[in-house]
């Protein structure tokens, strides 16, 4: 099934980076990519909005579990999800556990512990990477480093997005790792050095995840590898900015520019594929 302009008008709207560099996959990779990434920012988009759209976002939920029954919706964005989930073999749980993590955000704004943090995360990336991996159609080998890729590139999310998290009253990073009382900017700033501490801290995590997943490139083919690549150099970009200056989140969203990205993607296509970009 073809990528129509509404899959790419959610996804393009959702995510810079991301989209951005899915445009260098083939043909076919990239319209698949991009009913994936309407349905996940759909999902999403419910549960971000200011107020939430708690009865549009169980009403999407309820209208993907019928189409996946096989009534169709008559939801673009939902069946040809659907019709991708199938052709590519995502296991349900995996997509159950997405609407897990979403639905999480109806009910849970703190998250004071790692392994409360890492619930959400499976849901809402590490799942992410698995769709992306049987996009690719790659080998089940690769499912663990595929899952430390959308957990790593989660963490960062989390952390660059701390002010406008603030804003919708939710607290990704776990709390009970600090002597901060939560993370606003003037419970912070009397405190700088622990929220130094504890950004560092993790952003070591994300270092570290980050590296469990470059183990995986060897398992993608080159045409695949420079989009995946790329995103994953902007994180480790996005992460250099953050560490050098931690409170710059409050000041503004670190994102790299479009022209930071093509350049990116220019060098990672000239680079021999066993490299790794940083």
């Amino acid at each position: 099934m073809r990528a129509t302009e509404i899959h790419r008008r959610v996804f393009k709207s959702g995510s810079k980076t991301y989209f951005n560099s899915s445009l260098f996959f083939p043909k076919d990779v990239r319209d698949d990519v991009f009913i994936l990434y309407g349905f996940v920012r759909v999902a999403d988009n419910f549960v971000d909005s200011v107020p939430q759209q708690i009865d549009e976002f169980h009403h999407f939920v309820n209208s993907y579990r019928q189409a996946a029954e096989g009534h169709e919706s008559g939801d673009v964005i939902i069946d040809s999800f659907v019709e991708l989930a199938r052709r590519k073999d995502f296991l349900p749980e995996w997509i159950e556990g997405f609407l897990h993590s979403m639905s999480l955000d109806l009910t849970k704004s703190i998250h004071r512990t790692i392994e409360s943090t890492l619930e959400y995360i499976y849901g809402s990336a590490e799942v992410i990477g698995l769709f992306m991996s049987r996009i690719m159609g790659l080998s089940t080998e690769a499912d663990f480093a595929a899952g430390r890729l959308g957990r790593s590139m989660q963490m960062i999310n989390f952390i660059r997005d701390i002010s406008e998290d603030n804003s919708l009253g939710r607290v990704y990073l776990p709390l009970d790792e600090t002597e901060l009382t939560d993370l606003r900017e003037e419970t912070v700033t009397k405190n700088a050095e622990e929220f130094k501490r504890f950004l560092t801290a993790q952003l070591e995590r994300y270092r570290s995840w980050q590296a469990e997943a470059e183990q995986g490139y060897r398992f993608i083919p080159r045409r695949y590898l420079v989009p995946i690549r790329t995103a994953a150099d902007m994180y480790n970009w996005t992460a250099a900015q953050i560490e050098a200056d931690p409170f710059v989140v409050y000041r503004k969203k670190v994102k790299p520019s479009r022209g930071r990205i093509v350049r990116q993607i220019a060098r990672n296509f000239i680079q021999p594929s066993h490299e790794v970009a940083l």
